[in-house]
């Protein structure tokens, strides 16, 4: 039952023990099934890896942060320009406030916009919230999280700031996520582990006087 690290990739017991499951494949009765001790196909290992990655990284948190009053505080500001009042469409409208203020936002900002396009009619039902919390300075203004046509403070409670109270901007990264990497990770040492208790697969027990 010794455990040797000296060729972990090729096997994790002694000789002894990796002899002793051989043995026990060949005496074992089963039912016209036996074992091969073949190795899993090399496509089918990089597909499970190609999932697990896909799946971790279309998960993060990040993908599902929601937008923020501070990401259409330009908008808010080009609404009443001459230039946009001019535009009698609300679509085309909406688009040339968009345009400038694409160009004007960094490039968090310009993730945000492009997850969470807004029509003229919700612009038009979120501007006085906006300018309501500008002039009041209680808080940032990415504290509040747009839904829909209104904005609300956000319900997050992140790292404490100067005074006391917590941050309520939505992480890009949260405790859900890192005990989801945490298991994952524990659960593929633990397979190998497991796995690589086993004779190497280029060992093949004898079947042929099976019962």
């Amino acid at each position: 039952m010794a455990i040797k690290f000296d060729q972990p990739f090729y096997s994790l017991s002694d000789e002894a023990e990796q002899n002793r499951i051989i043995e026990l494949w060949e005496a074992e009765k089963h039912g016209g099934l036996w074992e091969g001790n073949n190795r899993l196909p090399l496509p089918l290992t990089f597909l499970i890896a190609l999932i697990v990655l896909t799946a971790f990284m279309l998960t993060m948190p990040i993908w599902g942060q929601r937008p923020t009053a501070h990401d259409f505080v330009e908008h808010v500001a080009l609404m009443d320009t001459p230039e946009i009042q001019a535009i009698e469409d609300p679509v085309a409208k909406m688009a040339r406030v968009h345009e400038i203020a694409y160009q004007r936002a960094d490039s968090r900002v310009k993730a945000s916009l492009e997850r969470h396009p807004i029509t003229w009619d919700d612009l038009l039902n979120i501007a006085p919230e906006i300018r309501e919390a500008q002039a009041s300075g209680k808080y940032p203004l990415d504290y509040y999280s747009v839904l829909a046509d209104t904005i609300v403070l956000a319900n997050f409670e992140g790292n404490p700031t100067a005074d006391g109270s917590p941050e309520r901007k939505q992480p890009w990264w949260d405790k859900g996520y890192t005990i989801d990497v945490f298991y994952v990770i524990y659960f593929f040492i633990f397979a190998f582990f497991v796995c690589k208790r086993l004779p190497h697969f280029s060992r093949k027990p004898d079947m042929s006087n099976a019962k």
